[in-house]
């Protein structure tokens, strides 16, 4: 260390405080649109890292450290603030003169001086003994040139000397030379060819002895400290000596000794020269100068001696042995060959040096991240749309890639025929065969709904609301009937006293729904039974199919027939045959099991590549980058193009999947080609086909009883929904005839008593006469007169019924009252007149429930043996009744019936022959005058009394 080369170290720039809160928070508010106060903390955060990078630092790694991080975030305030502007005021390195401006570009011109000087300090203090140290000395005497080079290539017009082109090549000179210097101290200390030395030292000597003369221009400006002149002036010669010295050791060893003579004799005059102006140096470098060493001049002037020791005692030596042996001629000096120079050392720029991940970590993070200008928020969405095309396009080639493995196997029927010859390999059919997938699922369901709500419990229920509903029905018909017998009583009791209303006319509407919903209970009577005769058939199945059993089931199906022998069914002189071909079906199952699970890891394989790609795509941003390339639009697309190329090897390796699939899946089709010829035609093969055909059929059984179960819960359930529609309408009208029954019980009773009064005030005074005699009996009725009161149909010409018995209680012609004198008949009082009162109707009247069983339609052949209709009820007539002497009414008027079959429910039924209880409208027969007959007939019938109208409406 005390006898190194003493390196010039560059002086660096001073500066004032600057403020960076102010024109920054403008700029906030007025470019972004944003609050400023959102931004103090990086504000300071700026303030504080230039405080630090250049007043505080030292010509250290510290120091370096600092730069490297201010320069790092003025590169991308530059990106992002652009029109910004601070006053930087920096002192020249040189001349110390301040200078002052506004533009970003000054400030970072200045950094890079900074960090260049840094760099030269850093190098020029390092300890070359030691390995370590002289490589550090050679890299930051190239970083420092590299920064200086920057300088003047992107910095024009410099505002100050130190900054200027000629002072910035001047430097960039003396830092070169040094680090060729350095180079040349390590070939020395690692004794390396002489050749290489003298062509290294050459090189310095012509660095230096061109410094030499630049330097002279300065003189005069008092730029330069004179001791750098001098230093490079001592060096020049010191080098040349050293260039010399090496040189003629080549050229002596190559035999050429009057050369080599020649060539010591220079060494010794450059030397003396270098060690004379070294010594002046020494016995004037008495200041401290802050870019020398302190021990410069001795140092120097300690090498120069040594050097000229060696090329004095190389001289001598050359000489006595040129004079004692070789006599060679001494060529002149001015004609010896230029030694030739090698170029050791150059510039590192700027962009490897901040490229180097130490350095990244040491900028840190953006200050102003989240403040993103809206230009790079639209440049980095563009290149946003470019990942997602990468990333969608290696996606569709992967899902077309597996579904072409996924088509390939199921074309070929690896995956289904694989297990079959599985078996034959073995010898037998296999092991214990399980529940096909599809059944155990069909399994599942029914468990679940039968947990939830069983078939019994259902039809259960159904029954009950059945039941329910023709209870209330019938009640309904017997009110109604009890009431118009009660009325038409009270008509007879009080003959033309009594003006309550039949109640036929009244209870027309009632009596239609009451029809309706009595015709819909009986349809719906039907289908519940073929319900019921379905669940029948396929109850046995269902309980098979959810009791441990099955699994019994489907083995016996696999066995049935089947005996234990191989497969391949040969004969017992072809065992050895037999054995053989068993042997080949398993090695080729075994391979094709192999690429099998080979495609699986390429399925495995590319998703997880493609998941990682997705991963390195999610987290990629280049917002930084395009923030420091926004002056430049034109690199968008290059830049895009270089960042993309980062996720190349994920799509080689995504690539290379599909080719590996191809590859295995030819493969396997060979294998299985070969296969199917070996095995797919013996009578091993069409034991297995029967063997399957079995178990479909299996399989077919148990789906067709869970198609009926569906099918019967389906019917059950809007069987339900029916017959809770019918019973909230069931009791509705019951409610209805209930009401009416009450109003007209009230009336009747109101109505008696008047009738009561009425006959007691028209009791007469005078005795009461004869009365007379009464007409005589009607003669028996014949035997066409009873057939015609029997005919179903009734006839176009009508004939009347025959004459009633005389004790006849409900004739509406009554006997004739007793001869009363016109005097009596005058004081009755006339009877109160009817009200005319509208027909009644049910406040609701609904249309009967919809068809509960309208799904029920794939009933029949599907799922068990076709069943015959249900047989039609016969129709019993009626016992004749006891007639009146009102007439009959006519047949109900045909309204669409609720038929049994559930393919044609809700549609209107064929016409149904009448019954004993229908018989046509039939004129009430004239009754002949008698003698006795003294009375007048009866008066017509009140206003709103239509007898007709009753009996037309009392069927419907």
């Amino acid at each position: 260390m005390a006898h190194q080369s003493p390196m010039i170290a560059i002086p660096k720039k001073t500066t004032d405080d600057v403020d960076w809160t102010g024109p920054i928070r403008n700029l906030i508010g007025k470019s972004f649109g944003e609050n400023p106060d959102n931004y103090a903390q990086e504000c300071q955060t700026l303030q504080r890292c230039r405080q630090d990078a250049v007043k505080g630092a030292g010509s250290d790694m510290t120091g370096r450290d600092l730069l490297y991080k201010y320069f790092g975030q003025l590169e991308i305030l530059e990106m992002r603030f652009p029109e910004i502007r601070v006053n930087f005021p920096w002192n020249d390195a040189f001349t110390s003169k301040q200078t002052t401006q506004t533009s970003i570009a000054y400030e970072k011109a200045s950094v890079l001086f900074q960090i260049a000087a840094t760099h030269s300090a850093i190098a020029a203090s390092q300890n070359r003994s030691d390995p370590e140290g002289l490589k550090l000395a050679f890299y930051y005497f190239r970083t420092c040139a590299g920064m200086l080079t920057y300088i003047n290539e992107n910095f024009l017009h410099a505002p100050s000397t130190d900054l200027s082109r000629e002072v910035i090549k001047f430097l960039v000179g003396v830092i070169m030379a040094q680090a060729t210097e350095v180079f040349l101290e390590k070939c020395i200390d690692e004794k390396k060819a002489p050749a290489l030395v003298a062509k290294i030292a050459s090189q310095s000597a012509f660095m230096y002895t061109s410094l030499s003369e630049e330097v002279k221009d300065f003189m005069g400006k008092g730029i330069f400290d004179r001791n750098w002149v001098t230093l490079v002036q001592i060096k020049s010669k010191h080098f040349g000596s050293i260039a010399q010295y090496y040189r003629g050791q080549v050229v002596d060893k190559a035999g050429a000794h009057g050369e080599a003579l020649v060539r010591f004799t220079l060494a010794e005059s450059l030397a003396k020269e270098a060690n004379r102006t070294a010594a002046s140096f020494s016995a004037l470098f008495a200041h401290v100068s802050p870019t020398l060493p302190a021990d410069a001049g001795p140092s120097i002037s300690e090498r120069t001696r040594v050097q000229l020791q060696l090329s004095t005692d190389r001289k001598t030596e050359s000489q006595r042995e040129n004079d004692l042996i070789y006599n060679a001629v001494l060529p002149s000096a001015d004609a010896l060959p230029a030694i030739d120079k090698a170029v050791v050392a150059t510039p590192i720029s700027i962009q490897e040096v901040y490229r180097a991940p130490d350095v990244q970590n040491v900028i840190g993070s953006d200050i102003f991240i989240k403040l993103i200008p809206l230009s790079v928020h639209e440049s980095a969405s563009v290149y946003s749309e470019e990942k997602a095309k990468l990333v969608r396009k290696e996606v569709e080639n992967a899902e077309s890639a597996e579904v072409e493995a996924r088509s390939a196997l199921e074309t070929m029927g690896v995956q289904e025929g694989l297990a079959r010859f599985k078996a034959m390999a073995e010898g037998g059919l296999g092991g214990v065969e399980e529940i096909p997938l599809d059944v155990r699922r069909w399994r599942e369901d029914i468990n679940v709904m039968e947990d939830r709500e069983r078939i019994e419990t259902l039809l259960r229920e159904m029954a009950r609301l059945k039941e329910a509903v023709k209870t209330e029905l019938d009640g309904i018909s017997r009110d109604l009937e009890v009431e118009s017998r009660e009325c038409e009583t009270m008509r007879v009791k009080y003959d033309h006293l009594w003006t309550q209303e039949p109640s036929a006319s009244l209870t027309k509407s009632i009596r239609q729904d009451l029809k309706s919903h009595s015709g819909a209970l009986d349809a719906a009577a039907v289908s519940d039974q073929q319900v019921s005769t379905l669940w029948e058939s396929v109850k046995s199945d269902i309980r098979l199919l959810l009791s441990p059993g099955v699994e019994d089931v489907f083995r016996a199906s696999a066995q049935r027939d089947a005996p234990s022998e191989s497969l391949l069914d040969l004969d017992i002189g072809a065992e050895a045959h037999d054995e053989k071909e068993r042997a080949k079906i398993g090695q080729y199952t075994t391979e094709i099991d192999e690429r099998l699970g080979r495609l699986k890891k390429i399925s495995y394989e590319r998703g997880e590549v493609l998941k990682e790609l997705k991963d390195k795509i999610q987290a990629d941003d280049v917002s930084h980058l395009l923030l420091l390339n926004r002056r430049n639009p034109g690199a968008e697309q290059s830049l895009f193009a270089a960042e993309l190329e980062k996720f190349r090897p994920y799509q080689q390796r995504l690539g290379a999947t599909v080719h590996n699939q191809k590859v295995v899946l030819q493969e396997v089709q060979g294998l299985w080609k070969s296969l199917r010829d070996l095995a797919g035609r013996g009578p091993g093969a069409k034991k297995w086909d029967e063997r399957e055909r079995r178990k479909k059929d299996t399989v077919r059984r148990f789906s067709n009883a869970r198609d009926g179960y569906m099918e019967v819960r389906d019917g059950l359930t809007k069987g339900l929904q029916f017959y809770q529609q019918l019973t909230e309408l069931s009791a509705t009208l019951a409610l209805s005839v209930k009401s009416f029954i009450t109003d007209r019980r009230s009336e009747r009773n109101r109505l008696v008593g008047q009738a009561d009064l009425q006959q007691r005030l028209a009791v007469p005074s005078a005795p009461a006469e004869k009365p007379p005699v009464p007409p005589p009996p009607r003669p028996p009725p014949s035997l066409d007169s009873s057939f015609a009161s029997m005919n179903l149909q009734g006839s176009k010409n009508p004939v009347s019924p025959p004459p009633k018995p005389p004790q006849a209680s409900y004739s509406s012609v009554l006997p004739p009252p007793p001869h009363q004198s016109t005097k009596a008949h005058l004081n009755l009082p006339p009877p109160p007149p009817q009200p005319v009162r509208p027909t009644y109707t049910n406040p609701i009247s609904p249309n009967p429930p919809p068809d509960p069983y309208a799904s029920l339609e794939a009933f029949g052949s599907q799922f068990s043996t076709p069943r015959a209709p249900p047989p039609v009820p016969q129709q019993h007539p009626t016992p004749p009744q006891r007639q009146s002497s009102f007439p009959l009414p006519p047949p109900p008027t045909q309204r669409p019936q609720y038929v049994a079959n559930p393919q044609t429910y809700g549609q209107p039924a064929p016409p149904q022959p009448p019954s004993w209880g229908h018989h046509p409208v039939q004129t009430q027969p004239t009754r002949q005058g008698s003698p006795y007959q003294t009375m007048p007939p009866p008066p017509p019938p009140l206003q709103g009394h239509n007898t007709q109208q009753y009996y037309q409406g009392y069927g419907r």
